[in-house]
């Protein structure tokens, strides 16, 4: 058999992990420094959970899992006989991986609302799947890295969570472009175009604006017997770049209008502190997921094409469709996979994200490799990353795997060095060797690493 993993996954190589990790940290250290508190759900949720979330896209996209044993004993006879697979479903499977954070996290709110304090502010780490063609920054297993608050309808949190994706992505020295936009918004511009009624077609329509051209969305919209009239006014809409503008044509839409407050109360917070990345209003950002009632927000890499890198907005309902009504919540979502993507090909991690190993410990003979094993148990409990080569063998095959290992330090210990106690350290970037007591050695290197901590 070969050899093979499914598509749309990938193995992670060590110094790929540590890489990965080095942007979870970072973002860890944001989210912690703005209240938010972690919490983590199953892999796994009922697939009546899921459904009727995502609009009729996303739902095509869940993964489901087969009902545990003989799950065709209780399948649906009928469908199975016409191979009618979306009625079979329902019988054969009754879970699901979770396509995102926020409806599971939904859902936890619901059955933990007696347990956590409101406005509850959580961020959440994890993988999440989706059966999407897999392409060039586009995966059906990724890490979500979520920060959402529920229980309030504040506009402050919506800049607070515009400000975390700036702070995030100057640590990460990422030049990003920060697109904010309003639901209610969009539901003006099907008003004013005369296709209340169409709204959700609309708005998938024009989240394929990037993909497609305006030309696209337009074939799409005839496609879906919009009239002509309709689809100039919308083109109209789409070439306004400001709120003032927008305000003129939304003269006779309630909804419209209301999307424009809040965008403006936004602003009233946001516009207060300071900010590393661009941040504009972009009436195309449609985002397709149906749950946004509000401010929407999507953020794209300036300096390499590869689509969306986060994105988030005000949720409304959500935690109604699990019985508890009038929860707001606002939320805003990283897309790992491809910030990863991003930095590798932009050459933004650090040098340090990928050392793992600070010493490599070499030994010549079997005298010295025991004694190398006492001075490496010093040396991690001095908390530096440590290791000894498993043999006494060739230094030239031990220091190969030293610069296999990426390691800033090698220690060698040969019988001289044990004798007077004073062991060779080289910096392997530098190629500086000096002769060293073990105690000055863990003061040198934990100096240095507290520096470019």
């Amino acid at each position: 058999m070969k050899a093979s993993i499914p598509k749309g996954t990938r193995d992670f190589s060590p110094e790929q992990v540590v890489k990965r990790n080095y942007i979870f940290n970072t973002l860890k250290r944001v989210f912690v420094k703005y209240g938010y508190q972690p919490i983590e759900t199953p892999t796994m949720e009922n697939l009546s959970t899921l459904t009727g979330k995502y609009g009729e896209e996303g739902d095509q996209l869940l993964f489901k899992v087969l009902n545990n044993g003989d799950f065709l004993s209780k399948a649906d006879k009928q469908a199975l006989e016409a191979k009618d697979s979306a009625k079979l479903v329902s019988s054969i499977s009754k879970r699901g991986l979770r396509y995102d954070l926020t409806v599971p996290f939904a859902r936890y709110v619901v059955m933990h609302q007696n347990d956590i304090s409101f406005p509850f502010k959580r961020y959440q780490i994890q993988p999440v799947w989706r059966a999407d063609r897999p392409q060039k920054g586009r995966y059906q297993e990724f890490y979500q890295c979520d920060v959402d608050v529920v229980g309030s309808n504040a506009l402050m949190y919506e800049a607070e969570l515009v400000q975390i994706f700036d702070e995030v992505f100057a640590a990460l020295k990422l030049n990003t472009c920060i697109k904010i936009n309003n639901r209610k918004i969009l539901e003006g511009m099907a008003e004013v175009a005369g296709i209340k009624d169409q709204f959700m077609i609309m708005t998938i329509a024009i989240d394929k604006l990037d993909k497609i051209g305006l030309d696209g969305v337009k074939d799409i919209l005839r496609k879906k017997e919009i009239a002509e009239t309709s689809i100039q006014k919308i083109e109209e809409l789409l070439l306004v770049t400001d709120l003032a503008s927008l305000k003129v044509l939304f003269a006779e839409t309630e909804i419209g209008k209301k999307g424009i407050e809040e965008l403006e109360a936004f602003h009233s917070y946001f516009d207060l502190g300071q900010c590393t990345n661009e941040v504009k209003f972009d009436i195309t950002l449609a985002r397709g997921l149906s749950y946004y009632t509000g401010c929407i927000i999507e953020v794209a890499a300036k300096d390499y094409e590869i689509g969306s890198i986060g994105g988030g907005g005000r949720y409304d309902d959500l935690t109604g469709n699990f019985g508890l009504k009038g929860v707001s919540g606002v939320g805003v979502s990283f897309g790992a996979a491809r910030i990863f993507d991003v930095m590798e090909a932009l050459d933004l991690f650090p040098a340090t994200a990928s050392e793992q190993l600070t010493v490599l410990l070499v030994a010549f003979d079997d005298t010295t490799h025991h004694y190398a094993f006492k001075c490496l148990s010093a040396l991690r409990a001095a908390g530096i990353n440590s290791e000894l080569y498993p043999s006494p063998t060739k230094l030239k095959k031990q220091m190969k795997y030293a610069n296999d290992r990426n390691v800033a330090y090698t220690i060698v210990i040969g019988s001289e060095e044990m004798e007077q106690e004073l062991l060779s350290l080289k910096d392997m970037t530098s190629g500086e060797q000096k002769q060293l007591s073990l105690a000055a050695i863990i003061k040198q290197i934990k100096t240095s690493t507290e520096a470019n901590a």
